[in-house]
């Protein structure tokens, strides 16, 4: 678990577009946490813990290039971590605005950013410490989509929100004016839709990538890594854990009829996976030894 697949590999191409993987950098979290009711002798077999207990995790934002558009999903870590908070995660450096430059991408040539959900690991990147000091918009051009009911609890968020939801990965944003809230299934481009799910978080929404006969899917903190394939593994940060479950059900028999690559934010070993009946995974991105997740 000590390697971390390399970013901007050779893309996944879904038909005309392409899917790239961007460092949104690392950190640790409890292991127990991530896997809930399940016991530490089964996950474990699954997904190593260090000592400690805790597992390694990505924070990995894709980077959709349609023929005319380039869509980010999820924005990592950011680089607004306090010395307290690196300490707290053991996280690792935001590289996301680097490594776009490497494919020849500013920042400002980002169309749209979608947000499956508003948890600092997925939204912390959407607003930078600018370098004269204060905060900014990291991707000045682009429309913002958020479920609106995500965006209410952001507003107004619960007891237990407030511990994820901070406000400073949104103030900069809501000045822009570049936040647009959808409600159910929004079409961003004819190859890239987002689909309310619920579940992780109230307004917690999917990603479908359809290009020439082919599909990806982008199920976002629903399917955090590939040792979650089993429905019934669910983590304690899920809101609505019988949701979860019966999400991936679903999901799961919809995108397997079509072929569909399931994709990962948080995995530091595997991208996207096929997977076969039974949870069986039948292909993985990067082409690797593919592990049993059956149940």
């Amino acid at each position: 678990m000590d390697e971390i697949l390399s970013s901007l590999p050779t893309p996944l191409r879904i038909g005309t577009t392409e899917i790239y993987w961007l460092s949104g950098g690392t950190f640790r979290l409890d292991g127990g946490t991530m896997f809930g009711p399940v016991p530490k002798t089964l996950w474990e077999k699954r997904y190593p813990a260090a000592v400690d207990n805790t597992i390694l995790l990505v924070n990995d934002p894709l980077l959709i290039r349609t023929p005319e558009q380039n869509i980010l999903v999820d924005s990592g870590l950011g680089n607004k971590l306090t010395p307290k908070q690196h300490a707290i995660f053991a996280s690792s450096e935001w590289l996301l605005v680097s490594q776009l430059a490497q494919l020849g991408i500013k920042r400002q040539d980002i169309d749209v950013v979608i947000l499956t959900h508003a948890d600092f690991d997925h939204a912390g990147g959407v607003v930078m410490a600018a370098e004269q000091g204060g905060e900014e918009v990291s991707f000045p051009s682009a429309v913002h989509l958020m479920q609106e009911t995500e965006w209410q609890d952001v507003a107004a968020p619960s007891r237990r929100a407030k511990e994820s939801y901070w406000p400073i990965n949104f103030n900069a944003l809501i000045k822009s004016g570049a936040m647009q809230l959808v409600q159910g299934t929004y079409q961003v481009c004819p190859e890239v839709r987002i689909c309310h799910t619920g579940g992780h978080t109230r307004g917690h929404q999917l990603v479908e990538i359809s290009s020439g006969g082919e599909c990806a899917v982008h199920l976002g903190d629903l399917l955090p890594t590939h040792a979650h394939i089993n429905p019934l593994w669910v983590m304690a940060y899920d809101n609505f854990p019988l949701e979860v479950i019966a999400c991936k059900e679903r999901y799961f028999k919809q995108y397997r009829q079509q072929n569909a690559w399931f994709t990962f934010y948080h995995d530091p070993l595997m991208r996207a996976c096929k997977l076969g009946g039974k949870g069986k995974i039948t292909e993985c991105w990067p082409q690797a030894v593919c592990p049993s997740t059956a149940s």
